[in-house]
């Protein structure tokens, strides 16, 4: 539903700077064209496709921001690579209070998993009635079920970037076409062709590519970002994870 309300918020936003910001009178001549040079009026002449292209290009931003803002916060306070080797060094000289008092201070997804597994680790540490392996599939099931908590908060509202990145080029192909469309029209006139027509349909088939164009590398850029992002966790958790289950079969 917020994914849904932002969406619908960045399409009115668009509408409103397509209308009265690059729909000013300022931008435009006495007979209604945009003024030499006045790049403002040319993008409102890109036609109703520029808003929407707006609203796209509104929403790859915001989501970027607000994952950008998730995934640091899950990273935790510190370096996340200094943080796994610190809580290996602390696990291999069977230092679970420390372990835990690091991730603590640590924060994020990242110390949420290593802490489960660690507070698993010392609860079951002393346990007689259980053999090796049954610890062992205690400590792996604890850490799977934390990292399953945690993975869908790094990944959310991915899709709606990626959606974007190819809906903003879609789009700005349809405003292309159209623009030829017109402008194509003007020519096929009888007589000495319609510049005006003319013009204002390649500048909406020029504007719309851009737009489209513009909106989609962002958000190819920011997807994979995240992306990579979210893949470096994840190893880090898994790397944490193993060395968590090599102490249970080492037996410390």
């Amino acid at each position: 539903m917020a994914s849904f309300i932002s969406i619908v918020v960045a399409l009115v936003i668009g509408i409103v700077v397509w209308k009265f910001v690059l729909g000013a009178a300022g931008n435009f001549d006495a007979e209604g064209h945009p003024k030499n040079g006045n790049i403002l009026g040319m993008m409102y002449k890109g036609g109703f496709i520029v808003p929407i292209l707006i609203a796209i290009l509104i929403t790859i931003i915001t989501f970027s921001i607000e994952r950008f803002m998730t995934i640091t916060r899950a990273s935790g306070a510190g370096n996340a690579a200094a943080f796994v080797r610190s809580v290996k060094s602390m696990l291999a000289g069977n230092q679970l209070d420390d372990a835990i008092a690091a991730c603590d201070k640590q924060q994020g997804s990242l110390a949420n998993v290593v802490r489960a597994g660690v507070d698993k680790l010392k609860n079951i540490q002393g346990d007689g009635s259980m053999d090796k392996e049954t610890k062992v599939a205690a400590v792996q099931k604890e850490l799977e079920e934390a990292t399953s908590l945690e993975l869908p908060m790094l990944s959310k509202n991915l899709v709606v970037i990626s959606t974007c990145a190819t809906i903003a080029t879609l789009w700005g192909l349809i405003g292309t076409v159209i623009g030829m469309i017109r402008s194509f029209a003007a020519l096929s006139q009888a007589g000495a062709p319609d510049t005006t027509a003319l013009a204002t349909g390649i500048s909406e088939a020029l504007i719309n590519t851009a737009l489209g164009i513009i909106s989609s590398v962002i958000g190819i850029i920011m997807y994979n970002i995240f992306s990579s992002k979210i893949d470096s966790l994840t190893y880090s958790m898994d790397e944490a994870g193993f060395s968590i289950v090599q102490s249970v079969s080492a037996g410390k």
